[in-house]
């Protein structure tokens, strides 16, 4: 009795994990279409997509804090905001005490693009989230705190992208892939 229990609790969590991977995926498509619609390379969309959600947070970014959002070096950072800035989605400002720390903001329109992309999907989650309890939602967001801390552990211990062993193709771009 105790094992079936055991098993339908294992097919619960798999059936979970299964629908965070789709909605992952489902994110993934919509960053993508974001990108497409205002004309940027995904990354660079990422980066406002960033930007632009620690603005509205209260906690704005700085190029260091950006680059760890959206794994760059601090090369490819720069080169993104020059690209970002001249293009007018960013701007870069000095408001703290100490002037050689860079502020990043949101160009006086990319909120307002955001809002219209993404403002009927918010409301359409809104409405799928209505339902369910005050508690239960507390409950959900701090499981989904507990999967993000454990992810975060794993990356933090895991090296960014390990070699291919010899003779064994990866995938496309990634050191170790032999294919090109």
């Amino acid at each position: 009795m105790e094992e079936a229990m055991g098993d339908g609790v294992a097919a619960r969590r798999e059936r979970l994990m299964e629908g965070l991977r789709i909605y992952g995926g489902h994110y993934a498509e919509l960053s993508r279409r974001f990108a497409a619609w205002l004309g940027l390379h995904s990354t660079d969309a990422t980066a406002v997509l960033e930007i632009a959600a620690a603005e509205e947070r209260g906690t704005p970014l700085s190029p260091a804090r950006l680059s760890e959002r959206i794994p760059l070096s601090t090369g490819a950072t720069t080169a993104l905001l020059n690209r970002l800035e001249a293009a007018g989605h960013i701007t870069r400002t000095r408001e703290h005490s100490d002037r050689r720390i860079v502020t990043l903001r949101g160009g006086p329109h990319i909120q307002e693009r955001a809002d219209e992309f993404f403002g009927p999907l918010a409301g359409r989650l809104d409405t799928a989230m209505s339902p369910y309890p005050p508690q239960l939602l507390e409950q959900f967001e701090q499981f989904m705190t507990d999967l993000n801390a454990t992810m975060d552990a794993h990356l933090a211990e895991r090296s960014p992208v390990a070699p291919c062993p010899p003779g064994v193709p990866g995938p496309p771009g990634v050191p170790g892939d032999r294919r090109r």
